[in-house]
């Protein structure tokens, strides 16, 4: 659990396009096997320390012929951002995905001294 000390907590959100592999016929649509594509967020303020991230799929464009598998999660979390990170297998076909995310973490309070 994430505890914050203090009185100013930032969240912050967004969509991210993960991929999109199917124009260029790209691994994610035409692999086999393990396979991982990732992005890159950068928060537009940084937080104190690291915050707690949420990520979720809002899009998936997936091959109708096949089993349907995907793992998302977050790798790299920083109080400057993070990397969410796509996961299929097998002979999964995936065109593209998009993702929602969520950061909640300690900022700096407005009436913080920081010294001069």
């Amino acid at each position: 659990m994430l505890k914050i000390d203090g009185s100013a907590v930032g969240v912050v959100k967004g969509t991210a396009l993960v991929f999109s592999a199917f124009e260029n016929n790209g691994e994610m649509w035409t692999g086999q096997g393990p396979r991982v594509a990732s992005h890159t967020v950068t928060f537009d303020e940084a937080f104190l320390s690291e915050p707690v991230v949420h990520v979720s799929i809002n899009m998936w464009d997936m091959g109708s012929s096949q089993n349907a598998r995907a793992d998302i999660s977050t790798e790299e979390v920083s109080a400057h951002g993070f990397r969410i990170v796509f996961r299929t297998w097998g002979d999964t076909r995936v065109a593209r995905i998009r993702a929602d995310w969520m950061a909640i973490g300690p900022v700096r309070h407005g009436d913080d001294f920081v010294g001069i």
